[in-house]
């Protein structure tokens, strides 16, 4: 897979209106381009993995930023955390839990597996694209990810 096609943010999200705000959040911050979508979490960990209907993807073509939802069909958020955070290939990644649950569990087993950041999300959408315009920012232009040898 070529650097310039590789994928900027994975968005793991099964509720469709969650996903429209998220990717007109982005757009309209400009920075929409190289996103891929999984709408659970197994979904999710096979196109990480490069596995199932993405087998052949590398591994080492990680995304710059994974927007995580915890409540997913399939296999939820959390254990797509745990799985990505314990695996050597791709424990450097960043997740954003991008999540409606104020949960207090839910906080702290995300922060125990290593995510990077916890967002509730908010309920009117300029609250939402605003949220989501300066993590994009963040971390796709300011964050300094290590270089993951292939």
């Amino acid at each position: 897979m070529n650097e310039n096609n590789a994928v900027e943010i994975l968005i793991v999200e099964d509720t469709p209106q969650d996903l429209e705000l998220t990717l007109r959040a982005l757009k309209k911050a400009k920075l929409g381009n190289r996103i891929q979508i999984a709408r659970d979490g197994a979904e999710a960990l096979d196109f990480i993995f490069g596995e199932g209907p993405y087998s052949g993807r590398p591994v080492t073509a990680v995304p710059k930023v994974i927007l995580l939802d915890l409540k997913l069909p399939k296999i939820d958020g959390i254990e797509v955390l745990r799985r990505v955070k314990s695996d050597d290939r791709t424990n450097s990644i960043p997740i954003v839990v991008l999540t409606s649950s104020k949960e207090q569990k839910d906080v702290v087993e995300s922060y125990r597996l290593g995510v990077n950041s916890y967002i509730v999300k908010p309920v009117n959408f300029d609250g939402f694209a605003g949220a989501v315009q300066e993590l994009g920012m963040y971390w796709l232009l300011l964050n300094q990810p290590p270089k993951i040898d292939g």
